[in-house]
């Protein structure tokens, strides 16, 4: 997994009145939690573009008053009408023991279904693994190219090695189904062909 590098700054008091007064400064408040004790800091604003507005999972490095922090992203709050970063929460990664995190789906190859006009839907873009930190890949590679028409990848279908998958065994991640067009078009011929009057009938009724 790729390793980015960002720089904090202890904060003087935790509370709302010097969360609001950092952001208008064009800092975000953030806190790492899950080592031995939890840190309050703040990153500048432009930082975060790198880290949150991009499908990729990074190990992050926070240097806080020279002291350095191996973390991953947590969770991160937003403004419900600006979408503005309020808060983010960082977890600090403890060598040697395993972290949860969603890990990118990136999908190969062309759908045989999809070339033959079948309609191809992904229903999980990230999915939960828990692992050590040395194994996390940067993202989780799916071949779509058998899927046919009425195939589907589930999660149990996946198998990648060192990784623990903790979304639901049966949850589909990617599948092929029938297109609404083709099969409006196959409707339609059916009805019209059950309308249509045979020879015998017609001059029977002549």
């Amino acid at each position: 997994m790729k390793t980015v590098s960002i720089s904090g700054s202890l904060r003087e008091s935790v509370g709302k009145k010097d969360a609001k007064k950092n952001r208008k400064l064009g800092k975000i408040p953030c806190v790492t939690y899950g080592g031995k004790e939890q840190i309050h800091f703040t990153v500048d604003e432009i930082d975060f573009s790198k880290l949150i507005f991009t499908p990729e999972v990074f190990i992050i490095n926070i240097e806080i008053n020279g002291n350095e922090y191996t973390t991953i992203l947590q969770d991160v709050q937003y403004h419900p009408v600006t979408d503005k970063v309020l808060h983010v929460d960082f977890l600090e990664v403890i060598p040697g023991h395993p972290i949860i995190i969603g890990i990118p789906v990136i999908l190969e190859g062309s759908s045989q279904g999809v070339l033959k006009g079948g309609e191809f839907i992904q229903k999980l873009r990230k999915l939960k693994v828990k692992a050590l930190p040395r194994h996390l890949p940067d993202n989780i590679v799916i071949d779509i190219s058998d899927l046919d028409i009425g195939d589907n990848i589930r999660i149990k279908d996946i198998k990648q090695e060192d990784l623990e998958f903790l979304d639901i065994q049966n949850a589909i991640v990617v599948g092929v189904i029938t297109a609404r067009g083709i099969e409006e078009e196959e409707e339609e011929a059916e009805g019209e062909g059950e309308g249509e009057e045979k020879p015998e009938e017609v001059a029977e009724k002549e």
